[in-house]
């Protein structure tokens, strides 16, 4: 016979859990461990909700479950307005698989997810998760976070990335913002014909605008992009990219992990940035003259 369920954890406790659970998520990045450590987000998600439940007195929305792609968003909550712009961040973020710009980030929640994110409120969240993580490191799931320049490892100007991303992925070098944006081509489009329904208007104008920007992914009608067309070129020129930006992004990985501290590996070295600024202005003043 099956045990009957116990009485519901108070908030005090489930708090605790949360908080361990948030400690074992830290330790196994730290360790590499990828796998235990999506384990272990998924624990903590389900005891964040379970908290929301103690707490509200009211079930929090259950995510469905994963499918192989980006997560499915959760539409009821979104009509009610209750998803942080973080949270609309980070969805558009997962669909794209690479890092972006507040602008792009905006257009793919516009045109996959119900909702949208006030620009406003973009231009200022990274710094406010920098505050955040400064104040109580690791004290949330995921952060928004900078992207690092491959030769000083200081933050890319206007490009937000999700922290736990492989460190990989958080960093650019010359070749990453067409990789990048090769990636999120296929992403997107893969997206948009999931499940075999119609690619809604809003998505097919994003489809194009990624389509005009890379050769043969456009159709004969302007305006509209085949969905298949546009993965298969996409893909034909990131093979011609892919190895050698790869290359690139895991030696200026491995110089952030033994260079930078926690919060620096996600949000760059303000004396990295600094220094970055003098080199410019000295190299400016050197071509005037």
């Amino acid at each position: 016979m099956s045990q009957p369920p116990g009485p519901p954890a108070t908030p005090d406790a489930l708090e605790a859990r949360i908080g361990e659970l948030r400690a074992a998520v830290r330790r196994a990045m730290a360790a590499g461990e990828r796998d235990a450590a999506r384990d272990l987000r998924a624990q903590l998600r389900d005891a964040e909700r379970s908290w929301d439940d103690a707490v509200l007195g009211e079930p929090a929305p259950a995510p469905p479950a994963r499918p192989a792609g980006p997560p499915a968003d959760r539409p009821a909550a979104a009509r009610r307005g209750m998803l942080p712009v973080r949270e609309r961040v980070h969805q558009a973020l997962t669909l794209l698989g690479v890092p972006a710009a507040p602008k792009l980030i905006g257009s793919v929640y516009a045109a996959f997810l119900p909702g949208e994110i006030p620009g406003a409120r973009l231009t200022s969240l990274r710094r406010d998760e920098e505050r955040s993580f400064r104040t109580a490191p690791y004290a949330r799931p995921y952060y928004m976070c900078a992207v690092l320049t491959a030769d000083l490892l200081a933050p890319a100007r206007g490009l937000l990335a999700i922290s736990t991303w492989p460190l990989e992925l958080r960093v650019a070098g010359p070749l990453s913002a067409r990789a990048d944006f090769l990636t999120a081509a296929v992403r997107l489009a893969e997206h948009a014909v999931r499940g075999g329904r119609p690619v809604a208007p809003d998505a097919q104008r994003l489809l194009w605008r990624f389509a005009s920007n890379i050769p043969g992914a456009t159709g004969d009608t302007v305006g509209t992009v085949d969905p298949a067309v546009l993965i298969e070129a996409a893909r034909a020129e990131l093979d011609v990219h892919r190895d050698a930006d790869r290359e690139l992004r895991e030696r200026a990985a491995r110089r952030a992990r033994a260079q930078l501290d926690d919060a620096e590996r996600l949000f760059g070295s303000p004396l990295r940035a600094l220094r970055r600024a003098a080199n410019g202005s000295a190299t400016h003043g050197e071509d005037e003259r």
